[in-house]
């Protein structure tokens, strides 16, 4: 079985690859979710969230963010005391400012919609055949960056947003010799 370059060798790694990255998601927290992780990975690599996912989700209240909309300096220094996920204040409190930016977009129509609005309500189908052509960003992901710091969105850079594009389905960068091209491009939102 072929695969993007990049899945692997780690079994956690593949087993993401081949189940969930590409794969379009359309649930208005679970999007927030990722962006927050892809935002925590920024100088990591993704194994390492893989890994942390978990102890984040924990640590994090279930990324609900309502819950983590209302925290302060209290939960910052509880994170940062947190081993079991990545401890940067910046980030900790990036999470937070981004949950208050979330709640404002759902009144305003929904954080869904706002990044689904970006690719016309289905993936953009890309069709690369080594990782080297697949760019770390594009002009899509400048303008989404850009939108979404003008929303009050913390870390969330245009190469951060590209990936977290990637990985939610907004755009299949399966390269087109692995088998997990041709499925997620089936999985459009019916």
């Amino acid at each position: 079985m072929t695969r993007c370059e990049w899945a692997g060798p780690e079994q956690i790694y593949i087993d993401y690859h081949d189940t969930e990255w590409g794969v379009p998601e359309y649930d208005s927290r679970a999007l927030w979710e990722k962006l927050i992780l892809d935002g925590f990975q920024a100088g990591l690599s993704w194994i390492t969230i893989l890994k942390k996912r978990d102890a984040f989700r924990e640590a994090f209240a279930g990324f609900d963010p309502h819950v983590i909309a209302a925290w302060g300096e209290a939960d910052v220094q509880r994170l940062l005391g947190n081993a079991g996920i990545i401890r940067h204040r910046g980030k900790i409190e990036a999470t937070i400012t981004n949950a208050q930016a979330w709640l404002r977009m759902e009144e305003q129509g929904g954080f869904d919609k706002f990044m689904w609005d970006y690719v016309g309500g289905a993936p953009l189908q890309n069709r690369f055949e080594a990782q080297a052509d697949v760019p770390p960003k594009t002009a899509m992901s400048e303008q989404v960056s850009k939108d979404l710091k003008k929303a009050g969105f913390k870390f969330c850079g245009p190469t951060i947003v590209y990936a977290w594009m990637e990985a939610c389905g907004l755009v299949n960068d399966h390269l087109v010799t692995c088998h997990r091209h041709s499925e997620c491009a089936q999985t459009e939102k019916g």
